[in-house]
């Protein structure tokens, strides 16, 4: 089965960075994986989507992701510049960075037929890292909801793309936004 992920974020914040994360552990898992980001000349700051499609089949498709099964927002600035849930199939999943409840997202929204998930991504990153880069903590948030990767192959892979304690430090990240995300 395919799955599609579209991540929002703003350029600097590790879209593409995150996206690649996945991919990569679902690879060391033994499914097909690709991604890739969608930005144009845009500076730091500017709204980057990034895309990751994992599957347990070959992947044949090679364009950007137009009826993705999850988003994940981790800006939560973008809500309201960005159509999040645009194109996001009828009972898909959406996980955002914020402080709100769930429900009360579902609200501001206006959507009934997907899940949505919420995580204090920035909370947390600024508990652990003492800086605001929560991609990680999103990337824990995902695959709790959605085991899209083993949390071991994420541990690998970050620790490969982060040595030392700043992986450490991004795998506690992982972690906890792994206990805290809610939803449903």
């Amino acid at each position: 089965m395919l799955i599609e992920v579209r991540w929002h974020g703003r350029g600097g914040q590790g879209v593409v960075t995150v996206s690649r994360l996945l991919a990569h552990a679902a690879l060391l898992d033994g499914k097909y994986a690709q991604a890739f980001p969608e930005f144009g000349p845009e500076r730091a700051g500017a709204p980057v989507t990034g895309f990751t499609r994992i599957s347990d089949e070959p992947i044949m498709i090679h364009s950007r992701i137009y009826t993705p099964n999850v988003v994940v927002l981790i800006d939560p600035t973008l809500l309201g510049k960005v159509n999040v849930t645009e194109g996001l199939v009828k009972g898909g999943l959406l996980v955002m960075n914020t402080e709100q409840e769930p429900e009360e997202l579902k609200k501001t929204l206006k959507v009934e037929d997907i899940k949505v998930y919420t995580v204090n991504a920035t909370r947390i990153a600024l508990d652990i890292l003492g800086r605001p880069i929560y991609n990680t903590a999103m990337l824990g948030a995902l695959v709790k909801v959605s085991p899209l990767a083993s949390m071991d192959s994420l541990m690998k892979v970050v620790k490969e793309r982060f040595p030392g304690a700043v992986g450490e430090k991004n795998i506690a990240v992982m972690k906890r936004a792994y206990e805290e995300v809610k939803g449903g």
